[in-house]
């Protein structure tokens, strides 16, 4: 282990792996110690990596040492020769996810799983992987990304053009791509109060490539068949979603459809809980104050009950 870029506490170890299309590939765990055998891993959304010191002040807080992951091509993982947070299966992170959870297994009896967005759909479909084998013991999901936030007309008519182009031209970018008013509404310079490196999780995103697509919406489509995760889950989602330019983005979730989230969460196994946060942004641990501890209040109440 190594200082980390955040600083006092915090020490992070690369990981290294076969070589993909695009030459080296590497993943990055960070690491913030708590006393006892308690262990949760974070893994961060699309355009993201962990920055959320709060969130690992209250993990350690009770009793949970604290990993985060940066997959491969994202944040502390992002080599120069990589086309940013790009993967042709969300399997792609498997490896990492592992070797990750192999080595907390070395240190801790309990490990708990938290996936925000994109992370938490891998982490839901990488816990139904390894079902029946003992390697986690919860799974906590915080805005899930389910279901693709289009019309259904629209996912309907785009589906089979992504699938099919995505197999002759896969680093091709699709035209709709991230909006920068959810960054805007978290990050202090604009409307939020959080400080992050905009290198790494910039205003306007990373452009969509049609790989990349076509691999999230087969990995829905694996969700919403049914997962069979043998661990208790919690997803929680906000209870609106900003839908509209003219909508209210700083009390809603301006990326995904939250009552998707909702509808899908029953589909990921037989025990499942679902919170919705009236207020919650898309990553419920950067809305405002009133809004987290409501968040940190019923994450610990799932946490007594369950962990």
């Amino acid at each position: 282990m190594e200082p980390d870029v955040l600083g006092a506490d915090y020490e992070s170890l690369r990981l290294t792996f076969e070589d993909d299309a695009e030459g080296e590939v590497v993943a990055t765990l960070v690491r913030r110690r708590a006393p006892g055998r308690k262990a949760v891993l974070y893994v961060h959304g699309f355009v993201d990596y962990f920055f959320q010191q709060h969130l690992a002040d209250f993990y350690v807080e009770h009793g949970y040492s604290f990993y985060a992951l940066d997959l491969r091509k994202y944040g502390r993982s992002l080599l120069p020769h990589q086309t940013p947070n790009f993967a042709r299966d969300m399997s792609d992170y498997f490896p990492e996810l592992d070797e990750a959870v192999r080595l907390i297994r070395e240190e801790n009896d309990l490990v708990l799983l938290n996936g925000h967005s994109t992370g938490g759909l891998i982490l839901a479909l990488w816990a139904d992987r390894v079902r029946g084998r003992g390697l986690v013991d919860g799974l906590f999901l915080n805005s899930p990304f389910l279901q693709l936030n289009v019309p259904p007309a629209v996912r309907t008519t785009v589906g089979p053009f992504v699938r099919g182009l995505a197999k002759v031209r896969p680093a091709m970018v699709f035209p709709a791509g991230v909006s920068e008013t959810y960054v805007r509404s978290i990050h202090s310079d604009h409307d939020g109060e959080w400080d992050f490196d905009l290198a790494w999780k910039p205003m306007r995103g990373f452009p969509v490539r049609v790989g990349w697509l076509s691999a999230i919406l087969r990995a829905q489509r694996r969700v919403h068949r049914g997962l069979n995760i043998d661990v208790p889950v919690l997803v929680m989602a906000s209870v609106r979603s900003a839908r509209k330019k003219n909508d209210d983005h700083t009390s809603a979730d301006a990326v995904l459809n939250a009552d998707d989230i909702a509808r899908w969460s029953t589909r990921l196994g037989p025990h499942v809980t679902c919170v919705r946060v009236d207020g919650g942004l898309h990553d419920l641990a950067l809305s405002a104050k009133p809004v987290r501890e409501t968040f940190f209040t019923e994450l610990e109440r799932w946490l007594t009950a369950y962990m």
